[in-house]
């Protein structure tokens, strides 16, 4: 299937944006303006100023001079780049891949999308009804190449429809300007007496290269499709994408479930032909007052399972607000990975972290309560407690076993903290502590347990760890650091709780 390239023509786009803003500038005429040489020369000029002479570049004093009443605004250098991205933007619910076509257009390449919209003819006039409603004068066209869909829209009808593969017919009437010229090259051919495409196309291409440049031929190619040209998204396309256009604007939930389920399905099943899994998703909901909403998921391990995917979403329909209804839908993997065929067991029991189960459950949980509260600890190499345990993602494998020859406390604080200990000596357990204001009578107590720091990490002393209870039944892990001595320059750390 060949390419299709829409191209628009904002006719008066920085006039109609200022006409938008205020609605009674529609019958005036107006100019807007900027300093040269400590002249104000215009740079746009609106339909009523036209009509009456007044042009782009003309001096500002001359325009008034034949229209008395004429309006100014000051113009801002770059509003009509500004202008064309923002509507680059609105267009990519008709196409993930629109461009700018500085000063005055857009480029969107629609292979694949006009369908959706029930045809070519029903695609481009969706898009002129609704510009035109937003308040822009447009002319719109497409065709194979982008020089052909160019040439057209500024050439010929408010909506032009070149047929795949008919490009040269359609370039045959149209002026030099239509192939995008430098200035000298029209020139010389206007002097030549060749004013329109048919006139010259079929000259050798050794003499129009040799009269009029390389350019001409270049320009000429790209209008016919002999050679390549691509546009530059504003935003990166995203591989897997799905749309759903609305015949009638959807304003309840059960309309954008059944719209989510239609839209994973394709994704779902595009994703398993080519053996993906979806990481992120985010589904656009385009609303008819122009607004867009959307909402977003992840997954611990990529995924094609729909239904699944659609229990991620339905915890966030209720956010969605569909005001006066919304008319379009499009659903983004915007992460993918390979998806990795996990090995079943035929006994045992379920529940290994390679269990989609578990990933499936833990990807509703952070859902529910954010995945920043989720974690997952594995032992790490080191003998301090502190640092024996490190987070890690779901699927990572262990590089060392947990120590299991001693108990471990469930709770171990980040910082190990210090309280006032009464203990016989030199190796006796603790015989009470005292841990925020409140004095703890040990009843119970098991220990030491000797703790040395790597020496090749850091130096110091080591630690005598007991485990603990007081009468309330409460067991708490307790440490002395350094060598008990007459000088007490010991000190007793409480860094752990037992359930």
């Amino acid at each position: 299937m060949s390419k299709r390239f829409v191209s628009i023509w904002f006719r008066q786009l920085k006039t109609d944006w200022l006409t938008r803003r205020q609605p009674s500038l529609k019958q005036v005429p107006f100019v807007l303006v900027l300093p040269d040489h400590g002249r104000m020369i215009i740079t746009a000029a609106n339909e009523p100023a036209k009509i009456q002479g007044v042009y782009t570049g003309m001096v500002l004093a001359d325009a008034r001079a034949i229209i008395t009443d004429l309006q100014y605004f000051d113009d801002e250098p770059g509003r009509a780049a500004i202008l064309l991205t923002g509507l680059a933007e609105w267009c990519i619910r008709y196409t993930p891949a629109a461009a700018t076509d500085t000063p005055d257009g857009l480029l969107l390449e629609v292979t694949g999308c006009a369908h959706l919209w029930g045809g070519e003819e029903q695609y481009l006039t969706d898009i002129a009804k609704r510009l035109h409603h937003i308040g822009y004068d447009i002319s719109i066209a497409i065709a194979d190449t982008i020089g052909a869909a160019w040439a057209m829209v500024r050439f010929g009808k408010k909506i032009n429809i070149v047929e795949p593969s008919r490009q040269a017919d359609a370039l045959l009437n149209l002026p030099p300007q239509a192939l995008r010229l430098e200035a000298t090259i029209i020139e010389r051919l206007e002097k030549l007496g060749l004013r329109q495409i048919h006139q010259f196309i079929a000259m050798p291409r050794t003499a129009l290269r040799r009269r009029f440049g390389q350019e001409l031929l270049n320009q000429l190619d790209k209008a016919l499709g002999l050679e390549e040209e691509t546009i530059q998204p504003i935003q990166p396309v995203v591989p897997y994408q799905e749309k759903l256009p609305c015949l009638e604007p959807i304003v309840t939930a059960t309309g954008i479930e059944i719209a989510l389920q239609h839209l994973l399905d394709a994704v779902c099943n595009r994703l398993q032909q080519e053996q993906k899994g979806l990481r992120l998703a985010i589904l656009k909901c385009y609303r008819v007052d122009g607004k867009m909403i959307s909402v977003d998921i992840g997954t611990l391990r990529p995924s094609c399972n729909s239904r699944h995917l659609f229990k991620l979403f339905e915890e966030k329909i209720a956010t969605i607000e569909p005001a006066l209804g919304i008319e379009l839908f499009i659903l983004e993997a915007t992460a993918t990975e390979d998806l990795s065929t996990v090995q079943k067991n035929l006994f045992g029991h379920k529940g290994a972290l390679d269990d989609i189960e578990l990933a499936e459950l833990l990807d509703r949980m952070a859902g529910k309560i954010g995945a920043q509260h989720i974690h997952r600890f594995i032992p790490d190499e080191h003998y301090w407690p502190e640092r024996s345990f490190k987070k890690a993602a779901l699927n990572e494998a262990l590089a060392t076993g947990w120590k299991v020859s001693n108990p471990r406390p469930l709770h171990v604080l980040p910082r190990p903290q210090l309280i006032n200990v009464t203990a016989p000596v030199p190796d006796y357990p603790p015989m009470n502590f005292r841990y925020m204001g409140n004095l703890h009578t040990i009843i119970k107590a098991d220990g030491p347990e000797r703790i040395e720091q790597e020496w090749w990490l850091q130096q110091g002393r080591h630690r005598d760890y007991y485990i603990v209870e007081d009468e309330e039944g409460k067991r708490y892990w307790l440490f002395r650091s350094g060598h008990y001595d007459v000088e007490k320059t010991y000190r007793w750390y409480l860094h752990g709780f037992f359930a």
